[in-house]
């Protein structure tokens, strides 16, 4: 079967089933793709390397979207992505260029999606459980808290990996 002529979609797994899924694509002759990463874990008595989900709670298959009920029947698979109940097939060069990270050997780790206006909370450290607006400036993200008040603000560099998107919903406006 030629996949030249169909379309990426993203399936919603249920929790620590990518792999399972992604090992049913392959048997029902679904091109699927499970991009992973190296990670370091620590017990107590040792370390170990292991290979993660790249984009927790998704696989990616190429595949006809009104063929879709086989592949929704599967175990672990939770749904195809769409919105209002129209596809979202995911282009052919946003697929390609993970497959070409992945396949290039290089250390490859999850980041967040992070747009300059959103509101983050940070994690850990000294300013943990602090929320504010995520800006950019040069090289390094930084984090803006105002007193309304007196219209006056102050910015804050902050790691990448000690904050994160707060919802929308969750932020008192």
């Amino acid at each position: 079967m030629s996949f030249a002529n169909l379309a990426w979609y993203a399936i919603k797994v249920k929790p620590q089933h990518e792999s399972t899924v992604y090992q049913a694509l392959n048997y029902t002759s679904i091109e699927a793709f499970h991009p992973t990463c190296k990670a370091k874990r620590k017990w107590s008595d040792r370390v170990k390397i292991i290979d993660e989900p790249l984009f927790t709670g998704y696989v990616f298959g190429r595949f006809i979207f009104e063929n879709r009920v086989p592949i929704l029947r599967i175990p672990g698979v939770a749904s195809i992505v769409s919105f209002s109940g129209q596809p979202a097939p995911i282009p052919d060069e946003e697929i390609a260029v993970i497959q070409r990270i992945t396949a290039s050997g290089l250390s490859v780790k999850p980041f967040p999606f992070l747009k300059v206006g959103q509101t983050v909370r940070i994690q850990r450290g000294p300013l943990a459980g602090v929320e504010g607006i995520l800006t950019a400036e040069k090289d390094e993200w930084r984090m803006v808290v105002g007193i309304q008040m007196l219209q006056r603000a102050v910015s804050v560099t902050i790691d990448k990996d000690d904050m994160t998107v707060v919802s929308p919903s969750s932020y008192p406006r």
